[in-house]
């Protein structure tokens, strides 16, 4: 089903959708879309939408299952709280992706702002994962308590950091893969780098073979630099600040 979004608030939008989705419509193209916020909030099931322009925050936020493929970028909050599904961005996107993210996934194509992944968690084979083409502000992965984060720094430029300050900064689960070097001192207490075991890299490639494909990067130019990860090195960095 194609709807022109151009000039259409919000509300109506989502209302629309909503009610296109209990009727049984399962593909929609928007186009037109311009800041439009919360499209796709709360969706469930196997619903798949296209949408061209830039949307509002919180796209896919408590999202069920569904997945959404933007051609343009995206603003601040997408995959807030999602719980399945996967979001893909043809651009870059802002700040907060992924807050509190309990599984799906989220690829974005070029780079994204600060406090990406934080409070990310994860339960049994429900594991939360966002992909990064290009580089990520400050506070990645901060609070991070499961899931997988990743930062390509494709086309990243000469003396430019992969990430921010504060990279891991109270994380307490999960892991970070990180292609390329980082300077220590941008590192969180709360982390340490070691080398890909294999047991890593059987979960890093299948996501670096799908970004690979969403928006048609050699596989090869990927892998040409060498990944690390980061692991927290305690389950509870901030228990000594606490009395009982």
């Amino acid at each position: 089903m194609e709807i022109n979004a151009k000039g259409m608030y919000y509300r109506d939008l989502n209302n629309l959708l909503r009610e296109k989705v209990a009727e049984g419509v399962t593909e929609f193209t928007l186009q037109g879309i311009n800041g439009q916020r919360y499209l796709g909030t709360g969706l469930k099931g196997k619903v798949k939408i296209e949408v061209y322009g830039t949307p509002g925050n919180d796209l896919g936020a408590f999202m069920d299952g569904p997945e959404i493929i933007v051609y343009g970028n995206g603003q601040d909050g997408i995959a807030n709280t999602m719980n399945d599904g996967r979001v893909v961005v043809h651009g870059h996107a802002g700040d907060v992706l992924g807050y509190g993210m309990r599984g799906g996934e989220l690829y974005i194509r070029d780079s994204v702002g600060y406090r990406v992944g934080i409070h990310m968690k994860e339960y049994k084979k429900q594991v939360p994962v966002i992909v990064v083409g290009g580089t990520a502000g400050a506070f990645f992965g901060e609070y991070m308590a499961g899931g997988i984060l990743v930062v390509l720094g494709l086309n990243k430029k000469e003396g430019e950091p992969l990430t921010g300050d504060y990279l891991g900064t109270g994380m307490h689960g999960g892991v970070i893969y990180l292609r390329g070097e980082v300077e220590k001192d941008i590192l969180g207490k709360e982390v340490a780098e070691f080398e890909l075991t294999e047991e890593d890299y059987k979960r890093l490639n299948p996501l670096l073979e799908n970004y690979a494909n969403f928006f048609n990067v050699p596989l090869d130019e990927i892998k040409k630099v060498p990944f690390k990860k980061l692991v927290p090195v305690s389950h509870r960095p901030y228990g000594k600040l606490y009395t009982y």
